[in-house]
């Protein structure tokens, strides 16, 4: 078995000043306080002036600092990114052939949707955890459902280049791990969606939705055979309701959450936007690679470079010992290894996804410092030397 540099039982001197790696809901960003709240439209109408006046800023921040084209609509949604990507495909979808990429939990979440619930007989390009699809098979005629940035594999597509510049399709994107670390390519996306939760270290329970013209008409020609919740409704008379992309919503949001994400549009801007918060998750992600070329026991579950995460890192346990071991066994190991950092509370809630194959999986976004990365990486060390001797003394 390979020896890490701490041995069992000497425990690094230094540790994070904020271990929350978790990949959603993720970090707060540095220095927050609850005293950033202050500002909140508690006890009023979301609907009143000032609600509306708030929702929109959370808007037009949002445009500012993910760079997203002046003809493109920003709304405010329910359920989360879950909320956003169902209806766009509740309201979208059945118009055209349908392929999906299922690369990743979540990603197989939405062909569960198309194919179980919507019963569109969809084309599925799926790969293992770890790896993509083949995206030579991408169709420009048909419809395209994907999450850019597989928040539960740490794999990431490279760039846009797969999807057709001519397509006639629309394209659907999951972009709730990739928002605000990634280049998303505006020209080739017809609807891109994300939570607060992720990348800006937001609350929960709302989503946003973002439409190119090209869905919009999509919304305004087509009308499914199936029926249609009040939350997924987004047109009236044959018309996209504009209302909902300028501050109005289709239930009531949390104005708590929606002060939170304004705070943290606020920090985005004031480090230099989407450039620097790009440059930070691409620094955070190399020092876990750095680490990883020297570390014996671990490695990435993104093999290939091009195509690793720089927000939900994925990492598996490669140690001989440990990978000799059945399946059950090197989830268990892996469950201790989690849970033995968050008792020593340097890495809290950092286990892989449920779904995805055994290891650990640490938030690299914006909101988290290079340097409680740096003393992390001591730790994981200590937690593998620690966890693994306990395993040969049984």
């Amino acid at each position: 078995m390979t020896t890490p540099p701490n041995l069992a039982g000497t425990k690094p001197a230094m540790r994070p000043a904020r271990p929350e790696f978790s990949s959603g809901p993720c970090a707060k960003r540095p220095g927050w306080t609850p005293e950033n709240l202050r500002n909140a439209v508690l006890g009023r109408s979301h609907r009143s002036k000032l609600g509306k006046a708030r929702l929109k800023e959370a808007i037009d921040r949002t445009r500012e600092v993910l760079e997203v084209p002046d003809d493109f609509l920003i709304g405010i949604v329910p359920g989360s990114d879950t909320g956003a990507v169902e209806m766009a495909m509740w309201s979208m979808l059945g118009a055209r052939p349908v392929q999906l990429l299922a690369f990743e939990s979540f990603g197989k979440d939405w062909v569960t949707d198309v194919t179980k619930q919507l019963k569109i007989d969809a084309e599925i390009l799926d790969a293992p955890y770890g790896e993509l699809p083949d995206l030579a098979k991408v169709r420009p005629d048909a419809d395209l459902v994907f999450t850019w940035n597989g928040t539960t594999s740490g794999v990431r597509v490279p760039n846009a280049d797969f999807i057709a510049a001519e397509r006639e399709g629309i394209v659907i994107c999951d972009a709730t791990s990739a928002a605000f670390a990634q280049d998303l390519d505006w020209s080739k996306l017809d609807v891109v969606t994300f939570s607060w939760q992720k990348a800006l270290g937001g609350e929960g329970a709302h989503g946003v939705l973002i439409l190119s013209p090209r869905a919009v008409a999509r919304l305004e020609s087509y009308t499914p055979a199936w029926p249609m919740p009040k939350l997924f409704r987004m047109t009236k008379g044959g018309k996209v309701t504009l209302d909902l992309f300028e501050g109005a919503t289709i239930n009531t949001p949390s104005m708590l959450a929606v002060e939170d994400a304004v705070d943290a549009l606020k920090w985005a801007a004031s480090i230099g936007g989407l450039a620097e918060m790009k440059r930070r998750a691409d620094s955070n992600l190399g020092v876990l690679e750095s680490w990883a070329q020297k570390t014996g026991w671990v490695s990435f579950l993104a093999e290939d470079p091009a195509i690793r995460s720089n927000t939900s890192v994925c990492l598996k346990v490669v140690d001989p010992k440990i990978t000799s071991l059945s399946e059950d066994a090197q989830a268990d190991f892996a469950k201790k290894l989690a849970a033995l950092l968050e008792k020593e509370g340097v890495a809290l809630d950092v286990g892989g996804y449920r779904d995805a194959p055994p290891g650990l999986r640490i938030w690299c976004g914006a909101t988290v410092d290079s340097s409680d990365l740096d003393a992390l990486t001591p730790w994981l060390d200590w937690a593998f030397a620690v966890t693994a001797s306990e395993l040969t003394a049984a």
